[in-house]
């Protein structure tokens, strides 16, 4: 069942992106199966998307559980939006291939409001070390039964002060100073939110 949710999330993503086909990297990890990134081009307002595909093959699972259940569990993709191009965040392939491991590799399950920090920058060149999971507005893709739907989170960059900062207010709390001080965090050379 695993590549077959795999292609049909693959299936979803190229429809939600209106039929383009994506430009496709393969990252491998010791132990755990290959996980894609898809890079689809830039649409009409010049946003590009990275997709992950491969981490919704297996539910996550709660690492304290003795026996991971095979079926059932939340299942996520992860997709990073950037403005300014296909070259705009070399080498975001493998970090964002880092990140849909983490449940594989960590024990660590996706979700909306998580912070995952890496301690380095997410691409070169950028003061990106951090990043904070959201819904996304691409729509949740049921499989078939009795395995739970895959979920979309978008991937949002983050400085270490923003991280500081949703470790001691809140991801909300981050969002309302990112929504005040009006920064697109889709913009690769935005500067951090004053906190």
């Amino acid at each position: 069942m695993s590549e077959s949710v795999v292609n049909a999330v693959r299936a979803h993503l190229v429809s939600r992106f209106g039929g383009v086909e994506p430009a496709s990297a393969s990252v491998t990890f010791l132990g755990v199966e290959p996980l894609d990134v898809l890079l689809f081009p830039p649409d009409d307002e010049g946003f590009v998307h990275y997709t992950s595909l491969g981490c919704s093959r297996h539910p996550m699972g709660d690492p304290g559980e003795l026996v991971a259940d095979p079926t059932r569990g939340p299942r996520a993709e992860l997709i990073l939006t950037l403005h300014g191009g296909a070259g705009v965040a070399s080498g975001i392939q493998r970090t964002l291939a880092v990140l849909a491991a983490s449940p594989s590799v960590e024990g660590i399950v996706l979700a909306a409001d998580a912070l995952i920090d890496l301690g380095e920058p997410l691409w070169k060149g950028v003061p990106f070390t951090a990043v904070l999971l959201g819904e996304s507005e691409i729509p949740e893709l049921a499989v078939p039964e009795p395995a739970d739907p895959v979920k979309f989170l978008s991937v949002v960059p983050l400085t270490a002060t923003e991280a500081a900062w949703v470790r001691l207010r809140g991801a909300e709390a981050l969002r309302e100073a990112w929504k005040e001080a009006g920064i697109d965090v889709r913009d690769p050379q935005r500067a951090a939110a004053s906190l």
